[in-house]
């Protein structure tokens, strides 16, 4: 399988870690062999036909940049790389921008528009363009999968999948911010306000130096309007979600709900005539009642009742695993049809 590996950050350089370490497995258990054929970053790409090493490629991009990679043709635009290469699945692991979902809208327009299959972790275009996206992958004829785009590691839309087979998902709540759980999670626990609980987990690299996107409810509203969208069968894109953030949570709110065995959640929520995010109180027992970094995600289905997956919602290797685990499905499915590996 030829790749296109855009986007060399944390998500992108764990991708390439874990297929050097498992290059074996894969290729026994899923007879799926990955070449990295073009890698790019922020600075341009580099095209090299005949592959390029993931030890290689980590190497140039920590120590000596793209332009050194030997054997490459290095080119300034991202978007006419693709257009020129020979590849089979676009890897879109760039940065989420909910603005206007650049650069990933255009790769992923690029990628179709040449009939590569995608696979994305990044949800700014999903969240902006993702009925329109998905009617051109289908158009097209080409795969687009998305698991790393909620949940991190967590195969939430496989078990969403699953939980419709002879059923019918009717709403989806759901924790998926692990940011804000933190910081929520500490302010139940060791009493501290909203800003010490904040610098903490920014401190300890749960949060980023900026963290708009999270605690604004941003993060969150990207994904339950992707699960929305895949799930429940929803046309909508993030500006549809009602948004309310964590910034304005208390510890008098916090105390109040504890003191009553609850807990202040961040929630996501869909279906039942909603699209929304906002802070909420949960019984301290309630399975969405996760501390710290961790996510769960209800589906609520018409004959089964309720059922619930949770875990670790981000990080470099979980959201890797999930690249790998589409790498895989489309591997499968293209084998199953007769068509290229």
């Amino acid at each position: 399988m030829r790749v296109a590996l855009a986007g060399l950050g944390v998500v992108g350089q764990s991708f390439l870690e874990l297929i050097n370490l498992n290059r074996s497995e894969l290729l026994s258990r899923y007879g799926l062999g990955i070449r990295i054929v073009v890698a790019a970053d922020r600075s341009g790409a580099v095209y090299k036909p005949s592959g390029i090493r993931p030890e290689e490629l980590l190497e140039a991009k920590r120590k000596t940049g793209l332009r050194q990679l030997p054997g490459g043709t290095y080119m300034d635009n991202v978007v006419d790389a693709l257009g020129e290469a020979e590849a089979d699945v676009l890897v879109d692991a760039t940065p989420t921008n909910i603005v206007d979902g650049e650069p990933s809208y255009s790769l992923i327009r690029q990628a179709v528009l040449n009939r590569m299959d995608v696979v994305t972790v990044s949800k700014g275009a999903l969240a902006l363009y993702m009925p329109a996206l998905k009617e051109s992958a289908s158009h097209r004829g080409v795969h687009l999968r998305f698991s790393g785009t909620v949940g991190g590691g967590m195969p939430v839309l496989a078990f969403a999948r699953e939980c419709s087979r002879a059923d019918r998902v009717e709403a989806i709540e759901g924790i998926l911010n692990g940011t804000t759980n933190y910081i929520l999670t500490r302010m139940e626990e060791d009493g501290f306000d909203f800003h010490q609980a904040l610098k903490e987990a920014q401190r300890l690299g749960y949060a980023e130096a900026d963290p708009t996107l999270d605690v604004k409810g941003l993060d969150t509203a990207c994904k339950i309007t992707i699960l929305a969208n895949e799930v429940l069968g929803m046309r909508a894109t993030v500006h549809d979600v009602k948004v309310e953030g964590v910034e304005g949570v208390s510890v008098k709110e916090v105390n109040s709900a504890r003191s009553a065995g609850k807990v202040v959640r961040l929630v996501a929520v869909a279906g039942g005539g909603k699209l929304e995010v906002g802070p909420r109180t949960l019984d301290a027992r309630d399975p969405l009642a996760v501390k710290l970094a961790m996510n769960a995600v209800r589906f609520k289905t018409t004959f089964s009742g309720s059922h619930v997956i949770s875990g670790k919602g981000a990080g470099g290797v979980e959201t890797a695993t999930a690249i790998i685990r589409d790498l895989v499905s489309i591997k499968m499915l293209r084998t199953e049809a007769g068509e290229r590996a």
